[in-house]
């Protein structure tokens, strides 16, 4: 035991801590994340670091412990490989850089979702650009007229060079979207089990109904911006999950997957079966919709479901029972055509005060509608208008900020991350049309689904998947304070704000990313599912959210647990004022790293 001691402090020593040397791996016990401890100095408040190392327990009683260690690979405003433009620099259908009303580049400060993808021993990172943050200026673009949320963002493809098992970017690219309609604010990401990049659209900002009437002015950017007004965009064409193929050759083939339903998309996880698929829906009164593919590895063709909740606990984030309830079947290629012709009032007639024959729904914000659907548009309100269409069918739209999705495949649990407890999760005044009523938790949630097969739908017909999800629960919670000495007002031992979540079968960790307005450093968090610890793995700069999670396990022998950082600087309001000085100047809020935590031996 002494000498496998000395040789694996000497790989450590080297920084091969993840080297493909043995390490007995079929005696290990458990692994185990240390605790990060929560910054005490300005330069800590304002930096990303970790402190934790990863300890694996062997079945013989000893243990070995290897320091963790987070790197940047690059940030977005790096040219990499001597191109003219930043990483995160956005662009047009016609490839042409778009400039701020300034006439200066703009460069996201959001990076998103990740996927390191191995490809024929090539390897290739897809990762998302969300919004734009901050103008040239430093104004905040969110407050700028017609700016934020009508803003074409962007992908990019970069080569990875692994060298020892550090990574570095040999070159960049953006991904070109223009075939099918341009980008709308791409969020979480995954990777399906055979090899590809599922992305998003968290589309809450284009509504059909509004863009019908010309309240909605989301869609000006993305005329005046991506497609320079020389065609319309269409709101049918955003809020679908994009998947993207990388090729052997470092091409990417992108394809929107309308069967997959519209909504405001967090993130798309599929399955052990290569077929079923649980999307987490980002926003107010939204849905929990699982899609069963017609083919294996193919999801172009498929049915959509909603859950409807059955509430047997209102405390420590509730728990119930799933039922669901069929939406529909169809694919790709009919879902497409339809975008192209419909309008949001061939699908539906609609008032804002009750009226005979209108069903009342709240579903996708906090203004109720009424509304009743035209003959023969099952099909179109579906999968057009997901979350109206659930909502009508009588499935719960109650949940709140859906975020995050990941797969227990042992034990055949999905996990799901909402964000924030409130809004039509808690108790409401008519409590006949009222399915969720759990305790307020500002700081939100981890829950679990266990999932089986041999299920039915609403109408008695059995569901075609093994991935049903029969029960859901609250599992990791966040805990509200009152505001601490520094502006926290969540407990800062426990999470805040769960966002992007992804779980490790070989480690059996859960690792859960924050995006919090509750504490002054967003944190990363690793929850060991067979003991409940909840270790903090890394702090991220003052403000800035946790993004693009991802756990890349025997990448040529090492795994890599994918990392970003997103709008730092950008301070929750009950930050104390003093801190905030201090640690402003030592904080570049036009740059956000991508990155990635090594350390991690090969399990």
């Amino acid at each position: 035991m002494y000498k496998k001691f000395l040789i694996l402090m000497m790989f450590t020593a080297l920084g091969l801590s993840n080297s493909t040397y043995s390490m007995d791996s079929g005696q290990i016990q458990s692994v185990e994340f240390t605790h990060t401890p929560t910054p005490r100095t300005v330069k800590e408040f304002a930096s990303t670091y970790t402190k934790s190392s990863v300890v694996l327990n062997y079945k013989d009683g000893t243990k070995n412990e290897f320091p963790l260690q987070y790197h940047k690979l690059f940030g977005v405003k790096d040219k990499i490989n001597n191109s003219p433009y930043a990483a995160g620099q956005l662009f047009a259908s016609d490839g042409t850089p778009i400039m701020d009303p300034y006439n200066k580049p703009v460069i996201s400060e959001a990076p998103d979702g990740n996927s390191l993808l191995n490809i024929s021993n090539r390897l290739f990172l897809v990762t998302h650009y969300e919004y734009d943050w901050l103008l040239s200026n430093g104004a905040k673009a969110r407050y700028t007229k017609n700016w934020y949320a009508s803003m074409p963002m962007s992908m990019t493809l970069s080569e990875i060079k692994q060298t020892e098992g550090r990574l570095t970017v040999v070159r960049q690219r953006p991904i070109d979207f223009s075939l099918v309609g341009g980008l709308h604010l791409p969020c979480f990401a995954s990777q399906t089990p055979w090899n590809t990049h599922l992305g998003s659209e968290e589309n809450y900002t284009i509504d059909a109904r509004n863009v019908e009437l010309n309240k909605d002015s989301a869609l000006n950017g993305m005329n005046a911006l991506y497609f320079k007004s020389k065609k319309k965009a269409n709101p049918y064409h955003y809020g679908v999950i994009p998947e993207v193929t990388v090729n052997k050759d470092g091409s990417t083939d992108v394809t929107k997957h309308h069967a997959m339903g519209r909504a405001t998309w967090e993130v798309a996880k599929v399955m052990g079966d290569g077929r079923t698929v649980y999307l987490g829906s980002d926003g107010i009164n939204q849905p929990l919709i699982m899609f069963v593919a017609k083919r294996k590895q193919d999801l172009s063709a498929g049915t959509l479901y909603a859950a409807k909740w059955k509430q047997t606990s209102s405390k420590r984030g509730g728990a119930g029972q799933l039922s669901w309830i069929k939406l529909g079947s169809s694919n790709d290629l009919q879902i497409k055509a339809l975008a192209k012709t419909t309008r949001f009032s061939d699908i539906f007639a609609w008032s804002d005060q009750a009226r005979t024959g209108y069903s009342p729904i709240l579903a996708n914000g906090l203004t109720p509608e009424h509304i009743k659907l035209n003959d023969n548009m099952e099909i179109a309100g579906a999968f057009l208008e997901t979350i109206r269409y659930s909502a009508l069918r009588g499935a719960t739209t109650e949940f709140n900020k859906m975020e995050g999705v990941a797969i227990n495949e042992k034990d055949k649990k999905v996990y799901i991350a909402i964000s924030r407890i409130r809004n039509g999760m808690l108790k409401a005044h008519d409590t006949d049309k009222d399915d969720i009523r759990v305790d307020k938790i500002k700081a939100g949630a981890v829950y679990e689904l266990s999932v089986s097969g041999v299920q039915k739908d609403s109408d008695g017909n059995a569901i075609d998947s093994q991935y049903v999800a029969t029960d859901m629960r609250a599992l990791v919670i966040g805990q509200d304070i009152s505001k601490d000495d520094i502006g926290n007002t969540a407990a800062i031992d426990k999470i805040a704000n769960p966002d992007n979540i992804f779980y490790s079968e070989k480690m059996r960790v859960l690792f859960i990313s924050e995006d919090s307005g509750y504490h002054v450093n967003n944190y990363l968090w690793a929850y060991h599912i067979d003991s409940g610890k909840l270790s903090r793995i890394l702090t991220l700069v003052a403000g800035a959210e946790s993004t693009g999670l991802q756990v890349a396990e025997n990448i040529n022998g090492y795994t890599y647990i994918m990392s970003n950082v997103q709008h730092q600087g950008d301070f929750i309001n009950t930050m104390d004022s003093e801190l905030k000085v201090k640690i402003t100047p030592l904080i570049d809020r036009f740059d956000a790293p991508v990155g990635y935590i090594a350390g991690v031996p090969n399990l």
